[in-house]
């Protein structure tokens, strides 16, 4: 009965998934099964987008909106990457619909320069130099001027 509720979950969060990003979401498959937390091998356990552009920002805005622009300092990688959760889907102005129920998301931001892609592309791969690489202060910098946002040194 619970395995069955959990599959249910995961499958009932790809509609928030598309009304938030305006995108088919992707699903994450169990790894090997865990009975304690009632997981088998290759069953659905996540749903997840990837956005770009104006419309993760967009996005962004609004999961920020929820946190009052306030984040903890140990939210920033050192590759100037972060990433923060929300409790509930609903405070993102997404309407509260009985049959999915209320259940929290998590937000990742990956800040990167243009060119990039050498370091990944298959063809000439190269290495980044560091001062191409995004640091922790720069990611935090950037949080700052671009939308108002507070650090803190105490967690939330």
């Amino acid at each position: 009965w619970y395995q069955r509720r959990v599959r249910e979950a995961v499958v009932s969060t790809q509609s928030t998934g598309e009304q938030l990003s305006g995108q088919e979401p992707c699903f994450s498959k169990a790894r090997y099964t865990v009975r304690s937390f009632g997981i088998r091998r290759n069953e659905k356990i996540s749903c997840w987008c990837t956005v770009r552009g104006a419309k993760a920002e967009e996005i962004l805005e609004r999961g920020l909106k929820v946190k009052e622009y306030e984040l903890w300092r140990g939210c920033f990688s050192e590759e100037g990457n972060f990433g923060f959760g929300i409790d509930e889907h609903i405070d993102l102005g997404i309407k509260y619909d009985p049959s999915i129920g209320i259940y929290g998301m998590d937000f990742y931001v990956v800040l990167s320069r243009p060119g990039y892609r050498v370091r990944y592309r298959r063809k000439q791969k190269a290495r980044l130099g560091t001062q191409h690489k995004v640091t922790k202060e720069e990611a935090q910098k950037w949080f700052q001027t671009k939308f108002d946002g507070i650090l803190t040194n105490k967690k939330n």
